[in-house]
């Protein structure tokens, strides 16, 4: 099969395209004929051998897959010749991919397969941040950082889809902030303008109940200045670079939650969120309450430039390979 193969940890460039081994999974997974490959903040970590889990050397990255089945443990409810989309515990940029059963989900009919790939880890980690971690009740104010990105747009949708009253999107430039009023903020700001007076403006003064914010560093530390009392602001990356360090005296005076949210750091607590994650999401997606945003797409002969374009934050939404 042919598969994007990691030999050494040298970032995007790195990856080169060779005829691998088909895989033989062990019986208790899931063995995916890929369509579709997600790309994330995950695979350019990988890359870089920054990401907390180093696999042995050469492996094939990727965490995100949709395609078809082609075998799968008795019992899991997963047939030969499903449509799915899957977590996989790397491998994912290749032709065929293994997923434990917990973490594949049948495909709603009308669902691309590209689409399925780019759902998964961003708009389960919304649900997650959102729902379970930060406790968005009807009618709050959102406020989404990274905006224009994959996390971004899912949280998004996610909100509105939770019954948020409002959604404030914060996004670096113009074609951003287009994206993510396309995929339903209220009122989109620029990243490099004094965001934190426009959201107090567009709260009457009031703040933020729940803040998404993936980028980290300054972002973080003005969110706080701009949050509801009894707000959550939810830790859900540091695509900014710098690790934020917490001023808790803010926590103090404002009664605010800080509360991370990891969507592999869950797993191990709790196998079964994302599968419950994934039956609102699909049903949400059916009856048109949530529409991913897929940014460029790609052959898989081309992951180097995908994550390139990733890493340079040339892509707006989640990018994809396309396999088949």
């Amino acid at each position: 099969m042919r598969a994007l193969l990691l030999r050494e940890t040298g970032g995007p460039d790195a990856l080169a395209l060779e005829e691998v081994p088909d895989l033989d999974p062990d019986p208790s997974m899931v063995l995916i004929e890929v369509h579709a490959a997600g790309v994330g903040f995950v695979d350019l970590l990988v890359s870089r051998g920054d990401y907390q889990i180093r696999p042995e050397l050469p492996f094939v990255p990727g965490i995100e897959v949709a395609g078809v089945v082609v075998s799968a443990p008795e019992g899991s409810g997963l047939i030969p010749g499903g449509r799915v989309a899957a977590t996989t515990a790397f491998g994912a940029f290749a032709e065929l991919a293994a997923a434990p059963d917990f973490l594949t989900f049948p495909l709603p009919d009308d669902m691309g397969f590209d689409v399925g790939a780019g759902m998964l880890v961003n708009y389960q980690t919304a649900h997650l941040g959102l729902w379970r971690r930060g406790r968005l009740a009807e009618g709050e104010t959102v406020l989404v950082h990274g905006a224009g990105g994959g996390v971004g747009t899912a949280a998004i949708q996610v909100a509105q889809a939770l019954g948020a009253g409002k959604v404030i999107a914060v996004a670096a430039g113009q074609a951003k902030r287009d994206v993510a009023l396309t995929a339903g903020a209220d009122e989109a700001f620029d990243a490099s303008d004094d965001w934190v007076h426009a959201v107090r403006e567009a709260t009457d003064g009031r703040g933020a109940d729940v803040v998404v914010d993936p980028v980290g560093g300054e972002r973080f530390d003005a969110s706080l200045k701009c949050m509801a009392p009894e707000g959550r602001l939810l830790v859900v990356g540091f695509a900014g670079g710098r690790i934020p360090q917490l001023p808790v005296n803010r926590l103090l005076l404002r009664h605010l939650d800080v509360v991370g949210v990891n969507y592999g750091g869950m797993l191990p607590f709790d196998q079964q969120f994302a599968a419950a994650a994934w039956r609102d999401l699909a049903g949400w997606f059916e009856r048109g309450r949530i529409a991913p945003v897929i940014g460029s797409r790609y052959p898989l002969a081309e992951g180097s430039r995908a994550l390139h374009d990733f890493a340079e934050r040339r892509v707006a939404g989640k990018p994809v390979l396309l396999v088949r």
